[in-house]
C-alpha cells in the first residue's frame, strides 16, 4: 500500500470559522486559518463537486498556503541539485497536483468537522509554529500544527506535524529520496503520477484516524 503521508489524514478533517484576509500582512496564524475557511466553504458542496472539482477548487487555496516549490525541494533532498531545470519543473508541477489530489479525495464529504487554532510561537531556522486541534463528531480528536516559514509574499506553510510527533516532510523524504536513489527520477515521476490516478479513482485514501 503507497504510503499516502499525512496531508491525507488530515485533510479530510480541516475546518474551521472563516477568517477573512484583510492585507498581504498576514501573520502565519491568519494563513492556516485562510486554508481552512477555503476548506470549510467548500466542504457542504463536496459531494456535488466531485474529486474534478474540488480538485479545482482547493489547488488556488493550498497554492496560496503553501511553499509547494520548497516542499518539493526538500522532498527529495539531495537529490533535488542532481535534477535538470525541466526535471526541477516537472516535479515541482507533480508534487503540486499530489498534495492537491490528497486534499481532494479526502475532503469528499462534511462530518461538520471544525479545526481550532490555539496559537503561534517561533521555533527553529526563523520558523513559526501554528497549533490547533482538529475536532470531529466522527473521530477522536487530536493535536495538529503546522510549520511556516518567511517568502516575499508573507508566511508560508512548509510542513504539517501530526498528533506532536510525526512531520509530513519528513515522510515525504523518507520515501521519494529512498525512491529516486534505488529507481531514478523518471521512476519517482511515474509512481507519484501513479498515486494521483489512485486518489482521482477513488483508491489509496486513508481511514479517518
Amino acid at each position: 500500500m503507497h504510503r499516502m503521508g499525512l496531508w491525507a489524514t488530515t485533510a479530510a478533517l480541516l475546518v474551521v470559522v472563516v477568517v477573512p484576509c484583510t492585507d498581504a500582512a498576514e501573520t502565519a496564524t491568519q494563513v492556516v486559518q485562510r486554508l481552512n475557511a477555503a476548506i470549510a466553504e467548500m466542504l457542504p458542496k463536496a459531494e456535488e463537486l466531485g474529486y474534478d472539482g474540488r480538485f479545482q477548487r482547493l489547488k488556488p487555496v493550498i497554492e496560496q498556503a503553501v511553499d509547494v516549490e520548497f516542499m518539493a525541494e526538500k522532498s527529495v533532498g539531495r537529490h533535488w541539485k542532481e535534477l535538470t531545470d525541466e526535471q526541477k519543473k516537472e516535479w515541482v508541477a507533480a508534487f503540486r497536483d499530489f498534495m492537491v489530489a490528497n486534499y481532494a479525495a479526502n475532503l469528499d464529504k462534511n462530518t461538520g468537522q471544525r479545526f481550532e487554532v490555539s496559537g503561534e510561537e517561533p521555533a527553529e531556522h526563523d520558523t513559526i509554529l501554528v497549533k490547533g486541534r482538529v475536532v470531529d463528531a466522527t473521530a477522536a480528536p487530536f493535536n495538529l500544527t503546522y510549520r511556516l516559514h518567511p517568502t516575499p509574499k508573507g508566511p508560508r506553510i512548509i510542513d504539517v506535524q501530526f498528533k506532536n510527533t510525526v512531520s509530513e516532510l519528513a515522510l515525504r523524504r523518507a520515501d521519494f529520496t529512498s525512491l529516486v536513489a534505488r529507481d531514478g527520477f523518471d521512476a519517482l515521476l511515474t509512481t507519484i503520477r501513479s498515486r494521483i490516478a489512485d486518489l482521482a479513482a477513488g483508491r489509496g485514501k486513508r481511514p479517518a484516524a
